[in-house]
């Protein structure tokens, strides 16, 4: 697993990787109302980190102290029982994770985990932000609209399953 800070100075990414997280920024529902200076502020405050397939970005008890946004791969949301790993979502490009915990600071309900070699994520770290919070509170509103929506999604996509899986197993619906 590798970190790199995406913007404070450049010293870290090279100028090409700058310009393609910026442009996928752009692209993302996150950053739809945003200016494009805005943009730019808040990559300040992401890290970028690649992953390989089978790394795990948090345990299933563990309080969130980051969110992620995925830019290239995919995020398995898992839990495990008797030593299976059961994925119940997953999330791939523009799509966010962690934000259940990260905002009510309660344990972990499931892992995520790297179903993808090469995924690449960007991080905001609960420091982080706190200070976005602070010094750019209309792009942490963006942050907490986007969670909201992150959810939504999460919900219905687990409770299409559940519907689908409830309808086969119970064959309602005859």
């Amino acid at each position: 697993m590798t970190s790199k800070s995406v913007l404070p100075h450049g010293e870290d990414l090279d100028q090409a990787t700058q310009v393609r997280l910026s442009q996928f920024m752009d692209h993302q529902y996150l950053c739809a109302s945003l200016t494009v200076n805005e943009v730019r502020t808040l990559l300040e405050y992401l890290t970028y980190q690649e992953v390989n397939k089978g790394d795990i970005l948090s345990e299933i008890g563990s309080v969130g102290d980051a969110l992620y946004f995925v830019v290239q791969g995919q995020i398995a949301l898992a839990f495990v029982e008797q030593d299976q790993e059961n994925e119940i979502a997953s999330a791939g490009p523009g799509e966010m994770l962690g934000e259940m915990s990260f905002f009510d600071k309660m344990p972990r309900s499931v892992r995520l985990v790297a179903k993808e070699p090469a995924t690449q994520l960007l991080k905001l770290s609960r420091t982080m932000y706190k200070r976005l919070k602070s010094e750019h509170p209309f792009i942490a509103i963006q942050i907490v609209e986007h969670a909201i929506v992150s959810l939504d999604r999460l919900f219905r996509a687990v409770s299409t399953n559940y519907s689908h899986f409830s309808h086969y197993l119970y064959r309602t619906g005859k």
